[in-house]
């Protein structure tokens, strides 16, 4: 039986039981009071307000022109909308990297302007500092490691992170680093599925995979992917359930089609 079939709203303390029992946690993003509707009432457990709204939302290259401000404004119809998963929003990058005191008030600013329940953040070791921090302030922290999108043109590409051992080594200590700073999960991106099950089996908080294998704790995938808004986007670790763009392109023909042969609005349609 689900752990959390009943309950009126997910917490961490349930995400923890969901890892304890076994059962995967179900994670997607959501930009908007729409979306964020619909993908409560199917049932899922968490909403990641993700700084991924740069690209899907905005058409930036990158997650890195995202504002505080604009995921802020994100978060604010996404909790609108989600009245039983619990909602995660991303610090954009230049809002927590190498300064606790910055990360804080950012974390602070997200949870009183919007209404979320947690934050996360991309980094090891090296914000652990910021996550201690954070966490003081009562503030739930997820963590991000693997591929992290915000630190793009140190990597130089989008490929799997953490191949090679001495990646992999600090990796794993990370991992344990943030769940001692008191992550209540960690989001594994884009790792070989033996490391992330390794890792997933020695840390006690759930793990949330993406392009990362079946043992982490849970799944998260961008939903314009998944639904097939993404025109063209198709890696390997991504399963597309609808193939939206397609749809929306046929209807939009279509109403133009009637429009333009003065069909739309006919004698019903009209007062």
């Amino acid at each position: 039986m689900s752990v959390n079939k009943e309950v009126k709203r997910i917490t961490t303390h349930i995400l923890q039981e969901m890892k304890h029992s076994g059962e995967k946690i179900a994670m997607l993003t959501a930009y908007d009071y729409s979306m964020a509707t619909i993908l409560d009432d199917a049932g899922v457990d968490v909403l990641l307000v993700g700084d991924s709204a740069s690209n899907v939302m905005a058409g930036h290259e990158t997650t890195l022109p995202i504002t505080l401000d604009q995921m802020i404004y994100h978060a604010q119809g996404v909790v609108r909308g989600a009245k039983r998963a619990f909602v995660v929003v991303d610090l954009p990058f230049g809002s927590y990297q190498g300064n606790s005191k910055e990360a804080l008030n950012s974390a602070i600013r997200i949870m009183k302007e919007s209404g979320a329940h947690g934050v996360k953040l991309e980094g090891g070791t090296e914000i652990a500092e910021s996550v201690v921090r954070i966490i003081t302030a009562g503030i739930p922290v997820m963590g991000h490691l693997g591929l992290t999108p915000q630190s793009i043109y140190k990597f130089g590409t989008y490929t799997v992170r953490a191949k090679g051992e001495e990646e992999a080594e600090k990796l794993k200590t990370d991992a344990l680093a943030l769940q001692e700073a008191g992550c209540f999960a960690i989001v594994l991106e884009k790792i070989p599925a033996k490391l992330a099950r390794e890792v997933s089996e020695s840390l006690h908080i759930p793990t949330i995979g993406i392009g990362a294998g079946t043992d982490c704790d849970g799944q998260v995938l961008v939903v314009n992917d998944m639904i097939g808004l993404t025109k063209g986007f198709k890696p390997r670790f991504l399963r597309q359930y609808l193939n939206l763009y397609e749809g929306i392109l046929e209807a939009t023909q279509s109403y133009i089609k009637d429009v333009k042969a003065k069909d739309f609005p006919n004698e019903k349609e009209q007062y």
